[in-house]
This record gives structure tokens, sequence and C-alpha cells, in this order.
């Protein structure tokens, strides 16, 4: 049989006044027990609130939950911060373009003994960079070999990108990179800056089309982190795009028109020899006698008026890389004349690439027709 519930010993009582010391003693304890419970609180909000930006994060995802560092949801008004979502790092495509853009970069660095194996690892201080883009520009940068504080990295990093951007010569908001989002790694920044490059410079690797990233945008606004997801295109259209650059009037000319070309090729063979005969200078194969490098550094001073040093360049080269250097040091003043820089390589031309000749030269011939 069960039992019936027991009353308690005694009923409540009504509390009776204190006297004003004793209230004086409660407060006093109120007080101190009022400093620990507000320091409570506020470690709790912390808590709080780095599960609020986690969730914010993690809540418009996929299902599967990821551990995210607490730093990354402590933002300021307004602050902005991007994080990939660690499920778009297994995609294949974007898989497949790391490992391409790493074997390139490693084949540009055989000689350098430096070896790749992660990009945001690898390149975040700078110094893999600085060597990639002396290799690919064929110039010497004026920075550090060696950095270990976190300034000097940035210092170097930063005038690594200035001299890059300066060569890429892209609009600012086609500039997906800074010293920031390359110094923390940031994956995103990174592919855009090697995109650019192995565009720029004509890398001999072929890129994946329609990759990209899906990235995770958190902003605190009004004290409320707020989070929108975004597909961060790395590679868009990237044949198209190709196509566009490369594809021009003398690719159909070559494909379409030989008979037309031959015009183009007496036009530009006039024009160059116009200037060249000054200097009792002549040429009648655009492809080969431009191969060195000599021909367009001196076009380039009568063009421009201007004598250019013979300790500039070889005047007799000897070896391929003399022949780079000269024509590189062409497209230099072509850039300093005012013309953007030729598509082609200086390696293109050096290999008597007709095509690449011909663009150089017409890109000179429309510039510069109307000069005596």
């Amino acid at each position: 049989m069960a039992s019936s519930p027991q009353k308690s010993p005694s009923s409540p009582k009504s509390p009776t006044p204190k006297s004003p010391s004793s209230r004086k003693k409660d407060d006093s304890f109120l007080g101190k027990l009022g400093g620990t419970l507000s320091r409570r609180k506020k470690a709790k909000e912390v808590s709080e609130l780095q599960e609020e930006g986690i969730n914010a994060i993690n809540l418009p995802l996929s299902p599967s939950h990821y551990e995210l560092d607490p730093e990354d949801t402590m933002l300021e008004e307004n602050e902005v911060r991007t994080m990939v979502d660690p499920n778009s790092k297994t995609d294949r495509k974007l898989q497949e373009l790391m490992r391409v853009l790493i074997d390139w970069i490693n084949d540009v660095l055989v000689g350098e003994r430096i070896i790749v194996k992660d990009l945001a690892e690898d390149l975040y201080d700078g110094q893999v960079l600085q060597k990639l883009f002396e290799k690919l520009e064929g110039e010497k940068l004026n920075v550090a070999e060696v950095t270990q504080s976190e300034i000097a990295q940035k210092q170097k990093l930063q005038t690594v990108l200035e001299r890059i951007n300066d060569s890429l010569k892209l609009s600012t908001r086609n500039i997906r990179w800074n010293v920031d989002s390359v110094h923390t790694k940031s994956i995103v920044a990174i592919l855009h800056l090697l995109v650019a490059l192995s565009q720029h410079f004509r890398a001999p690797i072929r890129l994946p089309d329609h990759v990209s990233i899906q990235v995770v945008v958190v902003q605190k606004r009004e004290g409320i982190l707020q989070s929108r997801q975004i597909q961060e295109e790395i590679t868009v259209l990237l044949l198209f795009l190709l196509l566009l650059t490369e594809r021009d009037a003398f690719d159909t000319l070559f494909d379409h028109a030989p008979d037309k070309l031959n015009v183009v090729k007496k036009t530009l063979i006039t024009f160059v020899n116009k200037h060249l005969n000054k200097l009792n200078l002549e040429v009648s194969e655009l492809d080969t006698q431009f191969a060195d490098g000599v021909y367009l550094v001196l076009l380039m001073g009568l063009l421009e008026g201007y004598f250019v040093p013979l300790y500039n360049f070889f005047l007799t080269p000897e070896n391929f890389e003399q022949k780079v250097h000269n024509v590189s040091i062409s497209f230099e003043l072509m850039q300093d004349g005012g013309l953007e820089r030729p598509k082609p390589r200086p390696e293109d031309i050096v290999n008597c690439d007709l095509k690449s000749t011909l663009r150089v030269l017409y890109n000179l011939f429309t510039r510069y027709r109307s000069v005596d």
C-alpha cells in the first residue's frame, strides 16, 4: 500500500524585516558575489558569442558540422571575414587545379632547390612568390631573402605583390588578393594570384575549367553576426577567356587566309625597315631576324627617339638566355612607351614563333606607323 505524502516539519515562514546593520552586511556580501557573477556573466557572454558565430556559419551549410577556430567568430562591428567550406576542399576539380599549379611552380623553381607541397603553407610568407616571380619576369627583386618575424614577412610580401600587380597590369577590381589575405593563408586569394600569374606568363599548363570554392562570408552588424554563402569562381570559363585573349586576327590569317598573311608580313617588313634603315640595317625574315632581340631593342630606341646604351643588352648574344634578356628588355621599353606588355613570352620570340613575332610587331605598327 502506497504511503501518503509526508508533510514538511514546518510551514514556510514569511521573511522578517532585516535591521539596517544586517542589510549592510548582506549588501556587502552581495556586492562581492555580484562581482563574481558579473565576471561569470561576461565569460558566459563570450562563450555564447563564440557559439553564435559558429552556429551562424554552420547552420547555412550542409548537415555535416565542422570545427572552427573561435577567433574566427570574434569580429569587430562591420568587420567581414571569409572562410572556405571544408567540404569544398575535396572537390575533384579544385584538387586538380592545385596539383597543376604546384607542379608548375616546382618546374619553374627546379633550379632553386625549392619544393612546394602545400600552396597555402608554402606561399604565405612571400619567399616562394618572390622566387617564382623573379624566374618568370627575369628580374631580381630588392627584398630580404629570409624573414622570420610577421612584420618583416608582411613587408616583404607587400613589395613582392606590388611588383606582381604592376607586371600583371590588372584593374583594381580584378585584383583578388592582398597582403593580409595571402599572409593569413587564404587559399582563395592564393589561387586567384597563381591563376593570374600562369595566364599572364603563358605557363605551359592546362588549368581545369569552372573551378569554384564554396565560401562563407561572416559580418558583424549591430552586434549580430550575419553569414552568407557564395561561390567563388577561380577559373570561370577559362577556355572562353583564353580564346578571347589568344585568338586574334593572326590566328585567322594563319588558319584561313595565308595569302593575306603575306600582305601583312610585307607591310610589317616595310614598316620596320623604314626605321632600321637609319642604322643601315634591314630585315627580310621576320621570324628569324628578330629572334635574338637585338633588332627589337634598336627598333624601340628609333621609334621613341633615344639611344639604348649598349651595356643594357647583348649586341651579339651567344646563348638562349642572352637572347631572352634582349627580348625582355625590348618588352620593358615597349611598356615604358605606354604599350601594354606583349602577350607572347620572350621565349616565344627567341624560338622563332612567327605568330608571336607578328603580334609584337603589329602592336608597334599600330602605335608608331605615323612616326617618320
